[in-house]
């Protein structure tokens, strides 16, 4: 397993990558927000080797138009991973399956060159979701045992804690094994 973690605006731009593999930052949400970290963070990341991944917080509604503003705000690179953070927000509300599956399809067609996964938590896999699309691969969160999330689906990611930050693991044999993985030839 490799660590990794994730972070927003509320961590520091020069978060701490001892021991890591990889990073996921957050990008936008909805159609009005950037993370106004975004390029501190992912020089950072980028400086100490990680493989970099950038999520999108989907809010219900105007897909396309989400998905063009996630694109438009995140760094174009090859073997960089896009996600797609799919839970409730602050109004109480998610976007569905059928957006929620869309958005996954939108983004993979606007950047065929990156893998694009589904970040979800353990509640919404289990009894929100119901057509088990997560793109190239399950990122999802389930506060237990890093590597052992209850679920019997196949995951890429496990966040596994959010304490003192979001912390993961990735099921790759190496870090090279995931910057291949990440190619998507």
């Amino acid at each position: 397993m490799l660590r990794g973690i994730d972070v927003s605006a509320y961590q520091s731009s020069s978060y701490d990558t001892d021991g890591l593999s990889f990073v996921f930052i957050k990008a936008t949400e909805g159609r009005s927000y950037v993370n106004p970290k975004l390029a501190a963070q992912t020089k950072h990341g980028r400086a100490a080797g990680l493989v970099v991944g950038f999520y999108h917080f989907l809010w219900p509604g105007n897909l396309t138009a989400q998905a063009e503003y996630f694109v438009q705000h995140t760094p174009e690179k090859a073997g960089d991973i896009l996600a797609v953070d799919w839970e409730t927000n602050g109004e109480g509300t998610h976007a569905g399956n059928a957006e929620k599956d869309s958005f996954i399809r939108k983004l993979r067609a606007l950047r065929p060159n990156n893998r694009v996964v589904l970040y979800c938590n353990r509640e919404y896999w289990l009894n929100v979701d119901d057509t088990s699309y997560a793109g190239d691969g399950l990122w999802i969160a389930d506060y237990v045992t890093a590597g052992k999330p209850r679920i019997k689906a196949k995951w890429r990611f496990h966040q596994y804690s959010d304490d003192p930050q979001d912390k993961n693991v990735a099921n790759f044999a190496s870090k090279a094994a995931l910057r291949e993985w990440a190619k998507r030839d």
